[in-house]
């Protein structure tokens, strides 16, 4: 054999090892965790090496470099792909954790999470998710290229590449942000279709045969159809196709093979969900000619991958382009840094300030979700950053304001009209966060906050800040009935983990509200607005400070307190006219307004026992469910609140029927202190019959 030959051979053999690197560690990963999925990391192997090696721009050394390429893992049971680039391109991803793949506190959990492993841009799992959140990387992209480049500079300018499979495709939400994506013209997008024909309950032409290729035609994508996954040229060829084609996203249909390389269970369901088996890894190595024992990589394979020398001078060549820019620019520079960096910028809290002497001022009786649009309308101009948006309720939801210029494919902007597309609304609005450079906010109705439920989750799993608007709050909807009205909403949104709630009660609790979300950097926030109009309340101003806090106290009798009667929202005003009622009957209650459960639980203790002294008996009036609120009234206290569905009717007319008046409210605050008088009594009563046991008495 010649030298020539020889140096093909070779090239040749490190080629396939460097493609069968993935393999191995995706096998032998899944193989010790006996747990996970090694079929999709065995299939689209040849994609991602082309992709990773070839095209993706990205400094290991540096995962949060502003211009890096994006890379999302839709499918992201297919996890151990993305560990084994990670970790085999040069990031803080040792060979030890992919040992440790899906085991306790390791930085390879079982789908990628976001701020756990160092490169993952986005928490997926939930199929579909992914996409949805690269339409709102490439969204982002868009629009900082719009606001921040200039003639010879492009300081952003990078693309989003997502995997995605047939579970992704079939999940309703691809196709809502896919139409998206295709009517924003959404060039650099681009997406590799896993198509291998099999799920985990087997082949999916039993319950899957859509075209897909003509479905993402007529969405306006450029579709590269039948292209093989396996054929790395023909990869190549295809991503350099897709990179041309600056006005609409790319789907790249890649016809592959499940688990290749696994001579018993490629091409099969076995493979999806499960690890191989000894025997068959053991199989797989020696058909692919893998002569490594497990989670050895040969150093020619390591220094193929490496791309930590070459992702260095990607971004040194970015920074010095960024270096003139800023000489050239020095404004837009520092702008472009601090919007990077999630700083707000200066004057921000002079602004909310200034708001709040305002709503003060004028005192005025509105909707909250008005209040919520003035709220916007006053901080928005100061803050550039705020991308918003509604799913085809802007006149309703209020999230509309004088500056709000539409985002189209021919322009940028800062408010999207997603249409009636609520779920994918949620995840584009995380990718949006997730890309850094906004704050992003998003409109619809509470009750279809459901349409939203996974993307909420995931905003909070990954604790990352937007905002969602939900409007039309409960009963007080009216008309549209039972469909339409909230009942366990906002209980069921207060439950979800690191998720913000506040449902404020006037036009000053809701500037506190927007403020408190917008500072917000380690969780998202659910805004909770009214339809009907709710008078302003007027505070101790000593506690206007304390609504920050979650709840606070709103009046405070002279005298003794006899009892607490706890509200949000659009019951707060039926709080304090009981308190009035009482307090002419000489009972003494404080009224607090507790607009944010979960940040009021964060408090120090001493704080909430001030505010809910624990011998004081509670009353809670909230138009929803009742049973979050014993947490805070005990068994001893009553609840005033709806249990059942709602009626269409209108809202003044469904309050009554409902309960929700003062007259009730009275009624139940009269209850509880009648309780613990029976208790005192009762209590009173067994001490006396102590005290005559102890003197001999009976």
């Amino acid at each position: 054999m010649n030298d020539a030959a020889t140096v093909r051979k070779t090239t040749g053999q490190l080629e396939r090892g460097v493609v069968n690197a993935l393999r191995a560690l995706a096998m032998d990963a899944v193989q010790k965790a006996n747990s996970g999925h090694p079929g999709m990391p065995m299939g689209m192997a040849e994609i991602a090496e082309v992709l990773w090696r070839r095209h993706l721009r990205h400094n290991p050394a540096n995962p949060k470099w502003a211009d890096r390429d994006r890379f999302v893992l839709s499918n992201g049971h297919g996890s151990m792909l993305q560990y084994a680039l990670l970790h085999l391109t040069g990031y803080d991803l040792s060979i030890d954790e992919l040992k440790r793949f899906r085991q306790l506190h390791s930085r390879t959990p079982g789908h990628p999470e976001y701020g756990v492993t160092p490169g993952v841009e986005t928490t997926t799992g939930p199929l579909g998710q992914g996409i949805a959140n690269a339409v709102g990387f490439a969204i982002a992209e868009r629009l900082l290229a719009a606001e921040f480049n200039r003639e010879g500079f492009a300081i952003v300018d990078h693309y989003t590449y997502v995997l995605l499979g047939d579970g992704c495709m079939m999940e309703g939400i691809s196709h809502e942000a896919c139409s998206l994506a295709g009517t924003l013209g959404l060039g650099k997008l681009i997406a590799f279709y896993d198509d291998n024909g099999i799920s985990i309950d087997g082949r999916v032409e039993g319950w899957f045969t859509d075209d897909t290729p003509k479905r993402f035609e007529g969405y306006g994508w450029h579709v590269l159809p039948s292209v093989d996954g396996h054929d790395s040229e023909e990869v190549h060829r295809a991503i350099v196709a897709a990179r041309a084609v600056a006005d609409r996203p790319t789907l790249i249909c890649c016809k592959t093979i499940i688990a290749k390389g696994s001579p018993g269970k490629a091409g099969t369901h076995e493979a999806h969900g499960a690890a191989l088996g000894d025997k068959e890894v053991a199989a797989t190595r020696a058909a692919i000619g893998w002569v490594y024992p497990p989670f050895e990589i040969p150093a020619d394979v390591y220094q193929a991958w490496d791309a930590r020398d070459q992702g260095t001078v990607a971004e040194a060549i970015w920074r010095r382009k960024f270096a003139e820019y800023a000489r050239a620019y020095p404004a837009e520079a520092r702008e472009f840094e601090r919007r990077v960096e999630g700083e707000l910028p200066e004057g921000f809290e002079s602004r909310v300030r200034e708001l709040m002497a305002k709503a003060k001022e004028k005192a005025e009786t509105i909707a909250t979700r008005k209040a919520s649009q003035n709220a916007i309308e006053a901080l928005a101009p100061g803050l550039p950053e705020l991308i918003g948006g509604s799913a085809d309720l802007a006149g309703s939801n209020l999230t509309l304001w004088s500056g709000s210029k539409a985002i189209t494919r021919n322009c940028g902007g800062n408010y999207l009209y997603y249409g009636v597309r609520e779920f994918a609304m949620a995840a584009i609005m995380n990718g949006l966060a997730l890309h850094g450079g906004f704050i992003p906010y998003g409109g619809t109705f509470l009750t279809f906050s459901d349409y939203c439920r996974n993307a909420l989750r995931m905003a909070a799993l990954m604790r990352i800040g937007t905002i969602f608007v939900f409007t039309h709050d409960s009963i007080g909807l009216g008309e549209d009935g039972p469909t339409h009205q909230p009942i366990e909403h906002a209980a069921t949104l207060r439950l979800i983990p690191n998720m913000d709630v506040w449902r404020p009660c006037d036009t000053k609790e809701s500037v506190v509200a927007w403020a408190a979300a917008i500072e917000r950097r380690d969780g998202p926030t659910s805004l909770l607005f009214s339809r009907q109009n709710l008078p302003f309340q007027p505070r101790l101003s000593r506690e206007t400070a304390n609504i920050r806090r979650g709840g606070y106290v709103l009046v405070e009798p002279d005298g003794a307190l006899h009892a607490v009667i706890i509200a949000t929202g659009s019951e707060v005003p039926l709080a304090v006219e009981a308190q009035r009622l009482l307090a002419i009957g000489g009972v003494s209650v404080r009224v607090v307004s507790m607009p944010s459960t979960n940040v009021f639980d964060r408090q120090e203790e001493n704080y909430r026992e001030r505010v809910l002294p624990p011998e004081l008996p509670c009353v809670a009036v909230e138009a929803g469910v009742t049973d979050s609120w014993r947490k805070y009234v005990g068994r001893s206290g009553e609840v005033v609140g709806i249990d059942r569905f709602g009626e269409s009717a209108p809202a003044a007319e469904l309050f009554r029927h409902f309960g929700f008046t003062v007259e009730r409210v009275v009624e139940a605050v009269k209850t509880v202190l009648a309780r613990r008088a029976t208790r005192v009594d009762r209590s009173r009563g067994r001490d006396a019959r102590e005290a005559r046991v102890e003197a001999n008495i009976e």
